[in-house]
């Protein structure tokens, strides 16, 4: 059976009055909250997954908080990777107020990042200022209340807190962004800017030791040991030497023996002992020649370098060894001093040594959530924070590892520095990356089906 024609089921008059009367009610009663949408930036064509998203927009909205007396959901619970916060958050917001004042926004900027701008979206996030919270929306209710005069009115929200997943958040809104700025896989990049090259001379000297030849490696070396050379002649200058350590197939031993200064006026090979270290077993031996350098003093220890620079030395004229030598650099990215590997042999006229050149890049500034890219490995991050004073570059890994001394370069800023230790080395800010030790310590209190508790028999 028809309605009767002679009363009206809700006039366009009256349902203009309930949807003012309620965009008044809000702005009265309701909280004032940031609605970011969800922005696509790569996705899995065949299972439509979501692969990464983006988050660099930012519109402010009225909302009333259903919840009134308190966030809902589970709250806090405590789990084995410690406390679980899970609450959630009920909000409505004027239907009207979303599609007149955020939807045309959405819908001018749409370049397929954004799949729906005619309404609020699942995904999207919401910040709730009483709280300073990131809420995500799980689901929007559209018909609650059910078509009062024929129409609906309100959209309602419920979110739950909001978990990061490598999210790109820019809204250029610092009390927004700052909450993010510290969450993920980060990691810490020393830097350093474009420096001076260093530069050493030494001499030629008769009697000297050549090379050291390392005849037993030892084991157990958890410290540096003592390299100690018998005394040089009357007249003659005595040698010095270093050990290097090193740590392979589970033992500590020496790798090398490098030459600090060869000596000189050795009219026998001297002896070498080894000692200390916490170690045993090591054992060289060595050779002395004639017309070898002589121990090798830094003109310059230069600045800016990211990695030890190699060191080429001069051949000797005709036949003869040419010398070869090792650089140290300090935590300033200073040369330091160079250690001798063979102080040759044959040389008439005192050799030119060269020592590898400092970095060459060190400008511009890094912006905030820009890709960078590494000019070697080609590994790619997002930057989080770049402290100009520091030079230190935190950055999420999106692919790869950065080596030492290659260019790190911004794609949007065009800044470029040298990387001074590789992202193995790096000071790493991950609050999830005890997860794998703290499971393992909760199966042998809790956890019956990763351990027998009893004991195995």
């Amino acid at each position: 059976m028809a309605l009767n024609p002679f009363f009206l089921q809700g006039s366009p008059g009256e349902q203009r009055l309930i949807q003012e009367l309620i965009n008044e009610q809000l702005k009265i009663y309701g909280v004032e909250v940031t609605y970011i949408p969800r922005k696509f930036v790569r996705k899995q064509t065949i299972l439509k997954e979501i692969q990464s998203s983006k988050f660099d927009d930012n519109f402010s909205l009225e909302a009333y908080v259903n919840t009134y007396d308190g966030y809902s959901g589970s709250g806090d619970i405590l789990t084995k990777f410690g406390m679980s916060i899970r609450d959630e958050l009920t909000l409505t917001i004027s239907r009207e107020r979303f599609e007149d004042f955020i939807s045309p926004f959405l819908n001018d900027m749409n370049d397929n990042e954004i799949e729906l701008e005619t309404r609020p979206r699942e995904g999207d996030m919401i910040y709730f200022p009483l709280g300073q919270r990131l809420f995500e929306i799980k689901f929007v209710e559209h018909e609650q209340p059910f078509y009062q005069l024929g129409k609906n009115y309100v959209y309602e929200l419920k979110c739950e807190l909001f978990e990061y997943e490598d999210e790109v958040v820019n809204t250029l809104v610092d009390e927004i962004d700052s909450l993010l700025e510290d969450k993920g896989y980060i990691v810490d990049l020393q830097l350093i800017s474009a420096g001076t090259n260093a530069s050493a001379t030494s001499s030629i000297v008769s009697g000297g030791i050549q090379q050291i030849f390392l005849n037993n490696d030892g084991y157990g070396y958890t410290g540096t040991p003592i390299v100690a050379i018998s005394s040089a002649p009357s007249g003659g200058i005595n040698a010095s030497a270093v050990a290097i350590t090193r740590f392979k197939g589970g033992v500590n031993s020496v790798k090398e023996i490098l030459l600090i200064n060869p000596g000189a006026g050795y009219t026998v090979a001297p002896t070498i002992t080894i000692s200390g270290g916490n170690g045993s077993g090591a054992a060289a031996t060595c050779g002395i020649t004639t017309s070898g350098i002589g121990s090798i003093t830094m003109s310059s220890n230069g600045t800016g370098y990211a990695t030890a620079p190699a060191i080429t030395i001069s051949a000797p004229t005709g036949t003869g060894v040419t010398a070869t030598a090792k650089s140290v650099i300090n935590s300033n990215g200073q040369v330091t001093g160079i250690r001798i590997i063979n102080s040759g042999r044959g040389y008439i006229s005192t050799p030119t040594i060269t020592i590898g050149a400092a970095a060459t890049v060190g400008v511009g500034t890094y912006w905030k959530n820009e890709i960078v890219t590494g000019s070697v490995s080609g590994t790619t991050a997002r930057t989080k924070r770049w402290d100009s004073d520091t030079h230190i570059l935190q950055v999420g890994i999106i692919t790869g590892t950065f080596y030492p001394g290659e260019i790190i370069t911004g794609y949007k800023s065009g800044a470029a520095y040298a990387i001074k230790v590789s992202a193995a080395n790096t000071s790493i800010t991950d609050k999830y990356r005890q997860n794998e030790e703290i499971e393992k310590e909760a199966d042998f209190i809790l956890d019956f089906t990763e351990s027998n508790p009893f004991g195995v028999y």
